[in-house]
């Protein structure tokens, strides 16, 4: 009995810091996705011919933080739901 009252609240707990930690993946992956766009856009006005290296390195590098952040947003939305 007194184990389900305890189970009962850590759901609670549960649903709050999945929603808390889904919050703060989105806030991280944005200011990386800022800092990588600011970081290419300085390398390309110092050096206009490598535009199309720095281009796609820039991609791969924000598919990447992408990546780890939808699988981050899927572990708050499990934990939500389950």
């Amino acid at each position: 009995m007194i184990l389900g009252l305890i189970l009962l609240q850590a759901t609670g707990l549960a649903n709050f810091g999945a929603s808390i930690g889904a919050g703060i993946v989105i806030i991280g992956a944005a200011i990386g996705l800022g800092k990588i766009g600011t970081a290419a856009l300085e390398a390309i006005a110092r050096q206009p011919e490598k535009t199309n290296d720095i281009r796609s390195t820039m991609i791969l590098a924000m598919a990447l933080i992408e990546g780890a952040t939808f699988f981050a947003i899927l572990v708050c939305i499990l934990a939500l739901i389950l």
